[in-house]
């Protein structure tokens, strides 16, 4: 099972915002920085989880489990509701999820997704709308 971890960031409310999504996939560790523009912190978490799935779908990555520390993205999934202002985004992230075989979505402690909060804060200071990616193995 390949594991995701995502994580949005704001520097302001709204502000310059990134994207931090770091995969490993069975050892293989992708790690994504992608600044985002200007937004508020949920819109970023709702951009971290939608980004996260379009490498998964493009990669034909069939079973996932992400991780995120934002409550509100575990529980929009969740319920598959989300406030008017987040609804698009949420519909967005739920029709690619559909496109995996399996998808899980967990919350976790801040403290367990300092990978992915690294890179979205790495992405903040980018924030160019060019996605930076490493791979190592």
């Amino acid at each position: 099972m390949i594991e995701v971890y995502i994580d949005g960031a704001s520097a302001g409310n709204p502000g310059p915002s990134g994207a931090g999504v770091f995969i490993n996939n069975n050892g293989v560790v992708e790690r994504h920085a992608i600044p985002l523009g200007i937004m508020d912190n949920h819109e970023a978490e709702y951009h971290a989880l939608i980004k996260a799935l379009e490498i998964c779908v493009a990669n034909k990555y069939e079973v996932v489990s992400f991780r995120t520390d934002s409550q509100a993205i575990n529980q929009a999934i969740e319920k598959e509701y989300a406030k008017k202002k987040y609804a698009i985004l949420l519909e967005r992230a739920l029709k690619l999820s559909a496109k995996l075989d399996l998808f899980f979505l967990k919350w976790i402690p801040s403290i367990e997704n300092k990978s992915a909060d690294e890179l979205a804060r790495r992405a903040i200071r980018l924030n160019q709308n060019e996605e930076i990616h490493e791979q190592d193995c």
